[in-house]
């Protein structure tokens, strides 16, 4: 479904991605994980075009992503959730979620996609009129979750859900992403909490220092070589 070929990516002049390969399948939850400065952010920022790749091709059900605007992502099926929510905290929840309709052709199905969400996260309809800035942390992550899903995306690309958050609100968020990938949304997740991580994918890849070195399914992955990997403990 979404394919990335030979990608070079950075900062200017600060190349962080190294010829990486990555296949994420349609119906599937992939894992990314590793260390900080892996790379892994990067990428999704390059997939959303919020930077532009030195190198190499991003392809979309068949069709190339180059010169792509980051607005024009969500009308192609394509939504972020960026780590540290980044949500409007002077607005509702609901009126934060509304801003996740902003694609023409979803703004028609603004109030299923509501009741959809409020279903998923019934915390969030408890709160719905509540300022976005006075919630706890692992309401704002529900926010953002659910944000991110009012354009109906086909892929979602998640970066680092459980930071900062409370064990008990991990396992309810982890639940959450369970449902969805029932529910055949193709989800790519970038998160350090491998145990959690590998208990949800399909396949997971592991980056260190902008290069893939791990690509297996989650069910042949041995964790302790995982973290060995993870850790640079073994070549």
């Amino acid at each position: 479904m979404l394919e990335i070929k030979n990608l070079r990516s950075g900062y200017g002049a600060i190349n962080v991605l190294w010829d990486v390969n990555l296949d994420f399948r349609e119906g599937e939850l992939t894992a990314i994980v590793g260390p900080n400065g892996a790379g892994k952010s990067t990428l999704l920022k390059t997939v959303m075009g919020l930077i532009t790749p030195g190198q190499g091709e991003i392809v979309l059900r068949n069709e190339p992503l180059s010169g792509r605007r980051t607005w024009d992502m969500a009308e192609l099926g394509v939504s972020l959730i960026p780590e540290g929510r980044l949500m409007f905290r002077d607005m509702s929840v609901e009126e934060n979620l509304t801003l996740g309709a902003f694609p023409k052709n979803r703004r028609a199905s603004l109030a299923r996609n509501l009741e959809r969400a409020y279903a998923l996260f019934p915390k969030l309809k408890e709160r719905r009129r509540q300022m976005a800035g006075s919630l706890s942390g692992g309401e704002a992550q529900m926010v953002a979750m659910a944000r991110g899903l009012m354009a109906e995306p086909r892929i979602l690309l998640i970066d680092e859900p459980s930071l900062g958050l409370a064990p008990v609100i991990v396992q309810e968020i982890f639940g959450i992403l369970r449902t969805l990938k029932q529910q055949g949304v193709t989800i790519v997740l970038v998160e350090q909490n491998t145990h959690m991580a590998l208990g949800v994918a399909d396949r997971v890849y592991m980056m260190r220092s902008g290069r893939v070195v791990l690509d297996k399914p989650a069910d042949q992955i041995d964790i302790g070589k995982l973290h060995e990997l993870y850790f640079a403990l073994e070549a």
